[in-house]
C-alpha cells in the first residue's frame, strides 16, 4: 500500500567534464538525500555530463549507453541501498543512430519500473537537442512505485500543458521535471528575471491545473559544453538552478538558490491532494466532449 505521506528530494548539482565523477557525485547525493528522510529522489537532466547539446559533434554520441546498462546498474544499486524511489535522466543509446533523452525510474528495491523518453525536443541557440535526440515514442507515462504513482517528463516538456495533463490523467500524483536550463550571458541582464519567472510559473500552473505535486530539478554552474576536455564553441550557459517543489495549490514548498549545489526536500501529503481536488475539481469539470481539436497544429 502506498503511503499517505512521503518526502521527496531534488538533487541540484553542478556537472564537470568527467562523466564518472559526475555519476559518483550523484550516487553520494542519493545516499545523502536518504539520510535527510527522502523516500523519492530526482536527479537533474543528463547529470552525467556537462550539457553537451551546446554544440553539434558526432563524437559526443559516444557518451550514450543502453538502458539497461552500466549506469542503470549503479543507479539501481543506489536506489536499493538507500531504499528510495529514484528518477534519473540518461543519454540512451537505443540502436546505432537512434538515441534518446530518457528518464529511468527505479523503485526502492532497485527494480527498473520503466523509462520515459523525452517527447518535446528543442532546437535553439546552445540547445541543439534535435541533433542528438530522437523524439520519444512511449507517450506520457505514470509509474507504480512504493510511493504511489509518479510521472516524469524532461526539461522542454515542462512548457507543454498537454504532457502534464496526460500524465496526471494516468493517476500520477507527483510530476518530476529533470532539467538543464540556463541563461545566455548576453541575455541575462535584460531577460533573465522574466525567463526564470516564466519557467517557474508554467510549472506551478501544471501543479494547480492537475491537482498534483510538481518537483523541478535543475543544474547549477557555468558551462561551455567542455566535454572530456574538448574545446568548446560559443558563449556558454549559466545554469540557473532554482529547483523547487510545489504543492497542488501551486505553493512553493522548497526552493533552491541560483548558484549552489544543494538537496531540497518537501513533504508530499496525498491527503492534501484529495482536499484540494475536492475544492478545485478541475478534472471533474473538463469538457472532454469538446477537446478533439486539441490534436490540430492550428485551427484555421
Amino acid at each position: 500500500m502506498s503511503p499517505e505521506k512521503f518526502t521527496a528530494a531534488l538533487v541540484q548539482m553542478s556537472c564537470g567534464p568527467n562523466p564518472e565523477e559526475n555519476l559518483d557525485k550523484a550516487l553520494k547525493r542519493i545516499a545523502e538525500a536518504a539520510t535527510k528522510g527522502a523516500q523519492v529522489v530526482c536527479l537533474p537532466e543528463l547529470f552525467q555530463t556537462q550539457y553537451f547539446c551546446q554544440r553539434e559533434d558526432h563524437a559526443l554520441f559516444d557518451l550514450a549507453e543502453p538502458i539497461p546498462g552500466p549506469t542503470t546498474e549503479k543507479l539501481s544499486a543506489a536506489a536499493r541501498k538507500s531504499g528510495v524511489v529514484l528518477v534519473a535522466s540518461l543519454f540512451e543509446k537505443r540502436a546505432p543512430g537512434v538515441y534518446h533523452n530518457t528518464a529511468a525510474l527505479f523503485d526502492k528495491d532497485g527494480t527498473l519500473r520503466g523509462i520515459y523518453r523525452k517527447m518535446h525536443i528543442p532546437d535553439d541557440p546552445l540547445y541543439y537537442e534535435k541533433f542528438y535526440f530522437t523524439p520519444g515514442d512511449l507517450g506520457f507515462r505514470s509509474f507504480d512505485t512504493a510511493a504511489g504513482k509518479i510521472g516524469t517528463l524532461i526539461c522542454w516538456d515542462q512548457w507543454y500543458p498537454e504532457g502534464a495533463r496526460l500524465t496526471a490523467l494516468q493517476g500520477a500524483t507527483l510530476l518530476f521535471y529533470p532539467t538543464a536550463i540556463g541563461w545566455h550571458p548576453s541575455e541575462k541582464a535584460e531577460f533573465g528575471e522574466a525567463q526564470y519567472d516564466a519557467w517557474r510559473t508554467i510549472q506551478r500552473a501544471h501543479a494547480i491545473a492537475n491537482g498534483v505535486y510538481v518537483g523541478v530539478v535543475n543544474r547549477v554552474g557555468f558551462e561551455t559544453g567542455n566535454i572530456r576536455g574538448n574545446e568548446a564553441k560559443g558563449a556558454g550557459l549559466e545554469f540557473w538552478g532554482g529547483s523547487f517543489i510545489a504543492d497542488p495549490f501551486g505553493r512553493v514548498l522548497a526552493l533552491g538558490s541560483h548558484d549552489k549545489e544543494e538537496i531540497l526536500t518537501a513533504e508530499i501529503d496525498l491527503r492534501k491532494l484529495e482536499d484540494i481536488r475536492r475544492n478545485w475539481p478541475f478534472l471533474r469539470d473538463r469538457r472532454i466532449d469538446s477537446y478533439a481539436l486539441i490534436t490540430s497544429r492550428l485551427i484555421d
